[in-house]
């Protein structure tokens, strides 16, 4: 199979494997509705769009440089692994998880597994996925959509922070931000907002 078949067969059964699931969760207590959910998706989807193989070829986008096959293979692996570790989050997340940024019934502070490692491992796993597909695609076109896709999952997990800090026990949330960094493992910020 050539490596774009891979990546483009990952991608896919992500998607519909993660759309199947969207109905295994809790009802929505309270749900964000403000400016900032449009910002965030419009952010996400001119990502994606921009990081479509078929928007690089239909603007003619040269390749910046070349992975090889060996690359793109490992790449395609890195891919699988991001997407495994969202799903890992996801399925540890249980029926607490939403695509909107929502309270849902039962809600409380979840700090184990993949949620040791980084407050939104959904968030880091698809960024690393986006990240090694990029790469592979080589082009300029591909990275700003992998920008754009950073810059709005960053302001969704920003939302989610605030709002999970509005909706949850005050100080048990405030002591898992200061423990557990946002995105990065390992990084945690001095400042917490």
């Amino acid at each position: 199979m050539r490596p774009a078949s891979v990546f483009a067969v990952i991608w896919l059964g992500w998607l519909l494997s993660w759309l199947g699931a969207a109905l295994w969760s809790d009802r929505s207590a309270k749900r964000l509705r403000t400016g900032e959910v449009l910002v965030y998706r419009m952010l996400i989807l001119a990502g994606v769009l921009l990081s479509l193989p078929l928007t690089a070829r239909h603007v003619g986008a040269p390749r910046l440089w070349h992975v090889g096959y060996t690359g793109a293979y490992l790449l395609a692996a890195v891919t699988l692994a991001g997407i495994v570790f969202a799903w890992w989050a996801r399925i540890h997340l249980g029926r607490l998880w939403s695509s909107a940024v929502t309270h849902k019934e039962h809600h409380r502070v979840v700090d184990t597994g993949p949620y040791r490692f980084v407050r939104h491992p959904i968030y880091t796993g698809l960024l690393v996925s986006a990240l090694a597909t990029t790469i592979a695609q080589a082009t300029a076109i591909a990275v700003g959509g992998w920008l754009l896709i950073v810059l709005g999952l960053w302001r969704k997990a920003r939302a989610e922070e605030h709002f999970l800090a509005a909706a949850l026990e005050a100080e048990a949330y405030a002591a898992y931000r200061r423990r557990v960094p946002m995105l990065l493992p390992c990084v945690v910020s001095r400042r917490q907002e």
